[in-house]
């Protein structure tokens, strides 16, 4: 099992491509000049940068399709397929690439050679990788998952630091064996994200329920949903050794290893320039939304219980799944059976936090209650955050130079992009593999995003790296690439 199991419900199942971005940090500055004995006066305020032009325009054959002046787009490398991670690592400005079945590959950006294996898996862990990143000392980090017997699994966290002629590699954590559900939705261990001052590791655990639906793998696990080990977010001395993980709430929260929950499927964490954490997560075999969270610790965002703003229907005890118009017939969940009438669904824990608000004019495709597709942009009201199975993934934020000031964060407001997978499923029309860019703005005590396509068609990409003004997007799909997009 590859990333490609990890994001089993969400990817796979789901298939959600994603490039969407959109522009608008407009920057008002009112300065105010002091003349030499006269008083104060208000300066006129700077102008706002100039929109860019859409346009549509495919550089090559076959590859994506740009929706954005001031962009410029080169295939770095071709590469195998099922590739599931990139990185940079700042200490020699390569970028590398994690295969789950070779290991790790470096890339130079600079050159056209090939991608050249630089750590073999079998040398990292004896689990399947899922997850990789790089600390800003040039530390690698990757999520492992093996089996344990036939009906749990074990997940590893290994820091790896290079040096002549190879790595060398410590266990930093490992988790006791924990109840697989034997379906897709075992998301287990996978992303990573290294906090701004080196301290933590942030690793994410998803689900393994679809929507917290009684799992028992063949009556292996009676009456079990989620466990303490899945659908959180642990936050880890970065410098641990050999840390251990118990499968057990109480331990957990005594050792302070818990910094979320309710995620399903935080596949992809990203720090913010103002070193804010922010996740994309993957919603159910359902019409929801997927989300976009601003994490904080303590909080939980919802799952199994609510999905973007909207209640979990099981929950409650009149459900009856054959008037649900969310359900699409060709998802795993619903062909199985698990969307039902469940009396014992446990109570929710709550309060909840709110997903990110998008105001679109991208991403925000809808199922209404009567099962018509809609667009909540269009009709003046935000979706809680993307259009439903887009599996958003490959999460980076713009610094405050580098990028066109259009596409900077700045005081107030953040600039981001994330790429979409696709969707694999279901009949909304907005099927992603795509890059969007994201406006974030605080409002209250959440943030609200204004989103815009900035290019499609990719080949199901999975991950992405801002190195300054360039964008660096790797595919996983069949004829997969990692391309560059340079904005101008």
């Amino acid at each position: 099992m590859v990333r490609l199991a990890l994001l089993a419900g969400d990817t796979m199942r789901h298939g959600n491509p994603l490039v969407q971005r959109i522009l608008l940090v407009i920057v008002l500055a009112a300065l105010t000049v002091a003349a030499c004995g006269a008083p104060p006066q208000a300066a006129a305020p700077a102008p706002s940068p100039a929109p860019r032009a859409a346009l549509e325009r495919q550089p090559f054959a076959g590859g994506p399709t740009l929706l954005r002046d001031g962009v410029a787009l080169r295939k770095v490398a071709s590469v195998n397929p099922g590739a599931v991670g990139l990185a940079h690592n700042p200490t020699d400005g390569a970028l590398y690439m994690l295969s789950p079945g070779n290991g790790i590959y470096r890339i130079d950006v600079q050159s056209t050679t090939e991608p050249v294996l630089v750590a073999a898996a079998s040398a990292i862990s004896d689990g399947n990788l899922a997850g990789m990143t790089i600390g800003p000392d040039g530390v690698f980090y990757v999520t492992a998952n093996r089996p344990v017997g036939d009906h749990e699994t074990q997940a590893i966290v290994r820091r790896g630091r290079p040096g002549d002629g190879g790595f060398t590699w410590q266990t930093l954590a490992t988790t006791a064996p924990y109840p697989l559900s034997g379906t897709p939705f075992d998301h287990v261990f996978n992303g990573l994200a290294v906090s701004p001052d080196g301290q933590w590791l942030f690793v994410n655990s998803g689900s393994r329920t679809d929507h917290g639906e009684v799992q028992s793998n063949d009556g292996v696990f009676p009456n079990t949903r989620e466990v303490a080990l899945t659908a959180r977010v642990f936050r880890l001395p970065i410098d641990a050794t050999d840390l251990s993980l118990p499968n057990d709430e109480a331990a957990l929260e005594a050792q302070k290893l818990v910094f979320a929950r309710g995620t399903r499927n935080a596949y992809d964490m990203a720090f913010a320039p103002n070193g804010e954490l922010f996740a994309v997560d993957n919603g159910p075999d359902a019409d929801y939304p997927d989300e976009l969270n601003w994490l904080q610790e303590g909080r939980h965002y919802g799952f199994p219980w609510r999905f973007g703003d909207m209640a979990n229907k099981q929950q409650f005890a009149n459900y009856d799944s054959s008037k649900d118009k969310l359900l699409s017939d060709d998802f795993t969940a619903v062909k199985s059976g698990t969307y039902r009438n469940d009396p014992d669904f446990p109570p929710p824990p709550g309060p909840f936090a709110e997903p990110i608000a998008n105001r679109g004019p991208a991403a925000t495709q809808y199922r209404a209650e009567d099962g018509s597709q809609r667009e909540a942009a269009a009709e003046g009201k935000p979706l809680f955050t993307f259009t439903p199975h887009r599996s958003p993934l490959g999460l980076v934020f713009a610094g405050t130079s580098g990028m066109p000031a259009d596409l900077r964060s700045a005081e107030g407001s953040l600039s981001a992009f994330v790429l979409s997978w696709g969707a694999a499923g279901g009949t909304l029309s907005d099927a992603g593999q795509d890059v969007l860019h994201i406006v974030l703005t605080k409002q209250g005590d959440n943030y609200v995003a204004t989103t815009e396509q900035f290019a499609r068609g990719f080949k199901n990409p999975i991950d992405a790296v801002l190195v300054e003004n360039r964008l660096y997007v790797l595919e996983f799909g069949p004829g997969a690439a990692i391309w560059e997009l340079t904005f101008s």
